[in-house]
């Protein structure tokens, strides 16, 4: 199968945005056990992470049968998916949850870098 630029950028603009729903669904709550933070009981955390994890999908699906269908097979997806999600969270952790810049954030973005090359060796 030929692949279709487009689809592909699309496909990673799409997941992008999903990652950023599903970083926010799996981690805001952590930002309120701060000490003088308010307490929300776990059942009412559960709910709205699964709300905000909702609209997620509603992005991912969508976006991994758009990458599937411009020639992106599902290790190629997943690996993407992957760098996203390291991209995604290093800014995450040092902006909305205060956390200070560490050079292993790099190092790790580094060998998704390398995990990104080897799935797609036989393209290059």
């Amino acid at each position: 199968m030929e692949a279709k630029p487009f689809g592909i950028l699309a496909t990673v603009g799409m997941l992008v945005a999903s990652n950023l729903f599903m970083t926010f669904a799996w981690y805001w709550h952590l930002r309120l056990q701060k000490p003088g933070a308010a307490s929300w009981p776990i059942a009412v955390i559960i709910l709205v992470s699964w709300l905000i994890a909702l609209v997620e999908y509603m992005i991912a699906v969508p976006a991994n049968r758009l990458g599937a269908a411009s020639g992106l097979n599902v290790a190629q997806l997943k690996i993407i998916q992957e760098v996203i999600t390291v991209c995604v969270f290093i800014p995450f952790l040092m902006i909305f949850m205060g956390e200070k810049w560490r050079w292993d954030y790099l190092w790790a973005l580094l060998c998704m870098v390398g995990a990104v090359y080897f799935v797609n060796r036989a393209r290059l």
